[in-house]
Order: structure tokens, then sequence, then C-alpha cells
């Protein structure tokens, strides 16, 4: 009798100490178009490779990188995914050394931050193919004709920061998977209603412009999946739209891997089937290039599914004093994401298991001391860092 009273009391310590930790655990998921690819860095039209990116990593003295790390130590979140980061292959070239050099560093008055996990791969991007894909009547293999749209590849990369533990074993990557494989998806013709693609082309071609990742992260024994992307932007096409409906169909595998009923099609990198575990915490997150407000030129069924899908909590929208003050003139300046106005960079919360405290966009107004780093496109980025403080809940 003891005995079962004292393993009752343990339980219930044990469920209370686990409710308290959860009520307290609050973590700040931010996502950031970083724009640190090399042509970012060289004069209009010269092209260039992921070895000017190595030079700016390794000085540390780079102005434009400096404040994009000034920007993340101001925030400071807890995870962080980088669009735009060329892949490196070597990473105490590329991701260490921004770790080292940049944000372990004192930056514009900032304490220095720290990143301990991360996660890197290749992206589709830069990655030649052998056919025609925008049918001008040339195979380039870059540009428009590789697999993502980029000159070397690994440009337009990604990175995933931590300062929790990643669960690598458990990371799923759907680069490889083939667009011609989503049920439904969206067709591109030609005008005289003949395939865009030719055959041999479609076969290959892959949905992701760079890449999709499902990365699960360890908060104090709780896992939650970044799902993170980086859809090509819906314009730089034609009548035909193939950018348009590839970044539709890139958001709209989002909407499918979050049901199991719906995902039974995706398969991933390694072969394996299926969607996102049902009851799942996730966050979704990356420059999305499209706006659930209804500007810009996507197709924006697409986003708004993924905003409004009943797993997912779009109902807050982070904004900005700064992104108002650009655009008084757009209802929706303030939800700006871009300096080139629309909303194109998400964070987005599963409703299960995570409850939104705040967020925001960091975009200072003028007459703020921090909008020298953002005041110009050449300060930081044409991006602003989006984030979200979340409580994990039972």
């Amino acid at each position: 009798m003891l005995q079962r009273l004292i393993a009752k009391l343990w339980v219930g310590f044990f469920l209370l100490n686990s409710q308290v930790l959860m009520a307290t655990q609050q973590i700040t998921v931010a996502t950031f178009n970083v724009s640190m690819e090399a042509e970012n860095y060289l004069p209009r039209g010269e092209r260039g490779s992921s070895q000017i990116l190595v030079d700016i990593l390794a000085n540390g003295d780079h102005p434009q990188v400096k404040n994009i790390a000034a920007i993340i130590q101001r925030v400071r979140p807890d995870i962080l995914l980088l669009n735009e980061f060329d892949y490196i292959a070597d990473p105490k070239q590329g991701i260490e050394a921004f770790i080292k050099n940049y944000l372990n560093q004192p930056q514009a008055g900032s304490q220095p931050i720290d990143y301990p996990y991360y996660y890197y791969n290749t992206v589709n991007t830069g990655q030649p193919s052998p056919f025609d894909l925008d049918n001008d009547g040339t195979a380039t293999g870059v540009g428009a004709d590789a697999w993502g749209y980029g000159f070397y590849p690994g440009q337009y990369g990604m990175v995933l920061l931590s300062k929790y533990p990643i669960q690598s074993e458990q990371i799923r990557t759907f680069q490889h998977f083939k667009w011609r494989d989503m049920p439904g998806h969206k067709v591109t013709l030609k005008a005289d209603g003949s395939p865009w693609y030719s055959a041999e082309a479609w076969q290959q071609l892959p949905l992701s412009s760079k890449a999709h990742w499902d990365i699960p992260v360890l908060i104090n024994g709780i896992s939650v999946h970044l799902l993170t992307s980086h859809p090509t932007p819906p314009v730089f096409d034609g009548p035909e739209n193939r950018n348009g409906k590839r970044n539709h169909d890139e958001i709209r595998f989002w909407v499918d891997y979050l049901q199991p009923a719906q995902a039974g099609y995706i398969y991933d990198d390694r072969g394996t089937t299926g969607g996102l575990a049902a009851g799942s915490r996730f966050v979704i997150v990356g420059d999305l290039n499209a706006s659930a407000e209804g500007e810009g030129d996507a197709i924006h069924s697409g986003i708004l599914s993924l905003v409004q899908h009943p797993l997912v909590n779009g109902s807050f929208v982070p904004t900005s004093i700064g992104g108002a003050e650009h655009s008084p003139d757009r209802p929706h300046a303030a939800s700006h994401t871009a300096s080139w106005r629309m909303r194109a960079d998400y964070v987005l919360p599963s409703k299960q298991g995570l409850k939104i405290k705040e967020g925001g966009v960091f975009w200072p107004a003028k007459a703020d001391a921090d909008y020298p780093l953002v005041g110009a496109r050449d300060a930081s980025s044409d991006h602003r860092l989006v984030w979200l403080t979340l409580q994990l809940t039972d």
C-alpha cells in the first residue's frame, strides 16, 4: 500500500514538473533571408562562386555581414533559418566561420551570440541540368536551365542554426522529390497547349528549387520539427507562369506533408514515404516568396492554404514600424518582410504544442538608432528578419 502511494506521488511530481517546465519553456524562432550569395557582393551582372563568401567569412570585417550579425544579436533567436547563405561544403570555411568571426564577435554594441548546432546540405540551385528548361533554344546548364535558378551549385543555399540539439538521424530531406510525383500538380504549357518541359526533362525535374528539409530540434526532451524551404520567386518567366506554378506547389508540399492522409505520395531522399507524424510540434520557416495578403505575383491559393491550414497557427502576423513607414500607401505595409514591399518570409507554428507569445519583423523606424542596419540595400539584406517567441504547451 505504501509503495503504491509513493509511486503515485512520484508520478504526480513528474507530471507537475513537466507541466511547469513547458509552461516556462519559451523559444524564439526566426527566419532571415540574409542575401549572402556571391552576386550580392559583385558588380551587377558579374557571376561568382561560393569562394566569394568563403573569403568574406574568413576575414570577419565585411560591413554588410557585420550588420547581419548585429541584427541576429539584437533579436537573439534560439533557432534561426538563414536563406540565401551559399552552400560551402567545408563548415570551417562556411557556417562555422560565420559563427566564429561574426556572430561570436560583438557587433554594433550587441552581445555575441553562439549556435553550437547547425544543419546545412546541398540544394538544387545552380545544379546543372542537360535541358533547355526555359525554352530559349539553348541548354546552358546554368541560370534558368539549372534544376533551380542559379549560376553555380549551392547559390542561394540554406542553413539552420540552433542553440538546442538537432536530432540529426531523424532529419528528412526532399531535395530530389520529383515534381511529377505530386498528385494534381500545376501543369505548365506552351502557348500552343503542348507541355512546356520535354518528356525527358519532366521525368527528372525536382519540385524543390532549393530543398525542403524537416529538421527535428530537441528542446528539453521535446521534439519540434523545423520545416524549412525557399520556394522559387513566382516571376522571371513568361505567360506560361512556370515559376509561379512551381512556387505554388513548393508551398503546397508542406500543406500535404502535415496531414498523413494526404502525404502518402511523398518520399524523402532516403526513400522513406509519408509525411509528418500526427500530433507533432512543428514550425514552418523560410522565405516563401508569396504573400498571404494577396500582394505580389504568386498564385495566392498556395500560401493561403498553408497559412489557413487547420494544423497551422497563422493567426499572428508579425509587423514592424519600419515596414509601415517604408510604404505608407500600402494597407499591409506593417507586415512586409522585404524592401520590395511584400510579406514573403514566414514563421508559422503548429497549433499543437506551441503557443505564440509575441513576434515581429526587425525593421526599425527611421528615427531609431538601429535603422542604419537596414536603411540601404547594401546595409544588410533586402529582406528583414522575422521572429516569433513560442511557449511549449501540452
